[in-house]
């Protein structure tokens, strides 16, 4: 059986990717803490501090098991500051995949989702709980698509792009680098490079200012 580690266990999703891995037949050897947050991983799977890690750790492929784009793409930069050098693609066998898939190291398929054909995905992407994914996504690095999202035809999301749980992106719409689109939203229209869209139809939010 495969054995890894999980980079980062603070957070709810670890629930999520250790029952894909349970019915993938993989085994979590370790999580490593990277920040000062209680463990989400079952009694019994051992968790070290990043600054304590053995070689045999090192050596093991590592998935880091954040939601947030900014926040995986932290972890992986401290990863592989701590030597971790194998990023692993963990894709849930209750996932429905097309024929024609590339998904980047790193990536993380969770429970349900149904992807369409010739999809790419770029590294350490994250596609949420029964997402549905149309066919001829392109898909940046470090995307995150939430729990029942549905992602129409032809649509192009850039580089570090979240869209939130049950949100709606027609086809053929793209939507720029660290964009967000909110929780139930239904995108009809591109969306800028950093906006933050929310509502339907999906319209910018207003930038907050400080005094």
């Amino acid at each position: 059986m495969t054995r890894i580690v999980l980079f980062g266990t603070g957070s709810p999703v670890v629930a999520d990717v250790e029952e894909s891995l349970h019915r993938a037949g993989t085994i979590i050897a370790a999580g490593i803490s990277n920040r000062p947050a209680p463990s989400q991983l079952s009694n019994g799977i051992p968790v070290t501090e990043a600054d304590k890690v053995s070689a045999e750790l090192l050596s093991l492929p590592y998935l880091v098991p954040l939601f947030s784009p900014g926040n995986r793409r932290t972890a992986f930069e401290e990863a592989a500051r701590l030597g971790l050098k194998t990023p692993f693609t963990l894709i849930d066998p209750t996932a429905i995949l097309p024929r024609a898939l590339e998904l980047g190291d790193g990536s993380y398929v969770n429970a349900g989702c149904v992807v369409g054909s010739r999809v790419r995905v770029g590294a350490f992407g994250f596609l949420n709980r029964g997402a549905l994914i149309g066919h001829d996504l392109e898909a940046g690095t470090f995307v995150s698509i939430g729990p029942g999202a549905v992602i129409g035809g032809n649509v192009t999301l850039a580089s570090g792009v979240l869209i939130g749980a049950g949100a709606v992106v027609l086809p053929k719409i793209v939507i720029g680098e660290n964009a967000v689109v909110g929780a139930g939203a239904v995108v009809t229209c591109d969306v800028a490079a950093g906006a933050v869209v929310a509502g339907n139809p999906a319209r910018p939010m207003p930038q907050q200012t400080g005094n």
